[in-house]
């Protein structure tokens, strides 16, 4: 479908017009609505799908907060938006957005408020396990990484996953709080209207977009500019080919919607807008966090190439940009009986000798790699990788293994349109430009190389607030 823009000239009459016009109703969408309408703006929210929602209401509902909030202060946790800073920068680069990290980390604490001024509520529980997500109602836990080697040495850890106070997945809920809140907003909300072109003054400021409704063709003029947030490009395989081709694979499972297709990011591009990071993604580790930690991940060659401690999506992120997914998890009889998870064994031995042989590694490999694990965990050391003492543990016959080249890696795309940190698209030059914004995964935001949970749904709404307070203050002359 053509994502050419428009010139203004030949729209003719608009069927509708706001001061700001946001293209998505995912959690960044519906904070720029919410943004737009506090700056005392009209507001028109178009939505693809029949509600809002969209991979926002479908993921866990962590969202990363930190520099001393409420929930943090009530669990006995210190924190502050300089360690925070710290170690985002280092966790979610490299070449991580040091701008919007810094801004962000500032207003992290301002941002938990909004949160809660919009019905967003938290239990003030800490939930001190590894888990991929917090399935309890506890409030609270480490989400990134914080804890493990180098990031603890960087910044003082510090929980910063928030999740909204319900027993299992969140983000549901979440959006159905940001979602009754656009609602009780004087913005009208437009749904199964899909934005298909920009439209462009002679002077190339963006004037507003068309959409289509049930076939019917929809011209919708923005006073003060045009917001998207209509999501990654995780769902479109010539996109991911084109900029990420790893991602095109049996093994990769999509985490996502339909509708994070890339459509908004193309009608962007197609005026000029530069991207940035089109070939990052989050990965997640297939092997749970509670099973992963204390085991052992070793490569092709059977040996370790990471500390397992560490924030599962980074080790996802590393066995499958630099190992190629040829990654397999190591274990004993004790751990996986401690560990209860959907993994099963695939291979199990009486001796490495056995194990090794049996996964095809080269003989040898993998007796050393164990031997040598074991000797300095009976001291409770890491050198080689440094991981934490809490799951050093030696490994005990019989043995197994779980072969994660068969697993499945979930990925979603992290590259978007460049942006500055009020939300506005830049072009090539790095010059903005006029009246039109982006927010969520559809704009290049904090991650570049790395990620942490809790993040997108922490910078959807953050940068979605700011884009939307921006496009506002055009259209009133602010």
């Amino acid at each position: 479908m053509d994502v050419a823009p428009l010139s203004a000239s030949r729209v003719g009459s608009w069927d509708d017009e706001a001061d700001v016009v946001v293209v998505g109703l995912g959690c960044a969408g519906a904070s720029a609505v919410l943004g737009a309408c506090e700056a005392g703006a009209e507001v028109i929210g178009l939505e693809r799908s029949s509600a809002g929602g969209g991979t926002s209401a479908q993921s866990g509902g962590v969202i990363y907060l930190g520099g001393g909030t409420p929930v943090q202060r009530a669990c006995g946790f210190e924190d502050s938006a300089e360690d925070m800073r710290r170690f985002l920068v280092a966790a979610c680069g490299p070449d991580a957005d040091e701008a919007k990290i810094a801004l962000y980390s500032e207003g992290s604490v301002d941002h938990f408020h909004w949160l809660a001024d919009q019905g967003v509520r938290w239990h003030d529980t800490f939930y001190a396990e590894p888990v991929y997500e917090v399935l309890t109602d506890d409030g609270l836990m480490f989400s990134g990484g914080e804890e493990a080697w180098p990031f603890c040495e960087i910044a003082r850890p510090a929980p910063r996953g928030h999740y909204p106070r319900t027993e299992g997945r969140s983000g549901v809920l979440l959006m159905k709080v940001l979602l009754e809140a656009v609602d009780r907003s004087p913005a009208r909300v437009r749904t199964d209207t899909v934005a298909e072109r920009l439209v462009v003054a002679d002077d190339g400021r963006v004037v507003g977009l068309v959409a289509r409704r049930f076939g019917d063709e929809v011209r919708v003029r923005a006073r003060g500019g045009v917001i998207l947030a209509g999501g990654g490009f995780v769902a479109n395989d010539r996109m991911l080919t084109q900029h990420a081709p790893w991602l095109v694979d049996d093994a990769c499972y999509k985490v996502g919607t339909d509708t994070d297709d890339g459509r908004a990011i193309r009608m962007a591009q197609a005026l000029g807008a530069a991207v940035r990071h089109m070939d990052a993604a989050e990965v997640s580790n297939p092997a749970p966090p509670n099973v992963l930690m204390p085991s052992l991940l070793v490569n092709s060659q059977g040996q370790r190439f990471i500390n397992e401690d560490v924030y599962h999506g980074r080790s996802g992120q590393v066995a499958l940009f630099r190992q190629d997914k040829q990654v397999y998890l190591v274990l004993d009889e004790e751990i996986h009986e401690a560990n209860p998870s959907w993994l099963k064994i695939t291979w199990a031995a009486e001796t490495l000798e056995e194990l090794e042989s049996d996964m095809g590694l080269p003989a040898g490999s993998l007796r050393a790699t164990v031997e040598l694990y074991n000797r300095h965990a009976e001291a409770g050391e890491d050198p080689l990788f440094h991981k934490n003492r809490r799951w050093l543990k030696p490994l005990r016959p019989p043995f197994g293994a779980v072969d994660l080249r068969k697993g499945l890696f979930g990925v979603f795309t992290l590259g978007g349109l460049h942006t500055g940190v009020d939300g506005a698209v830049l072009d090539l030059d790095g010059e903005a430009i006029p009246g039109l914004y982006a927010a969520g995964r559809t704009a290049s935001g904090i991650p570049a190389w790395g990620y942490v949970s809790g993040i997108s749904l922490g910078e959807g709404t953050f940068f979605g607030r700011a884009a939307g307070a921006a496009a506002a203050g055009t259209a009133l002359g602010a």
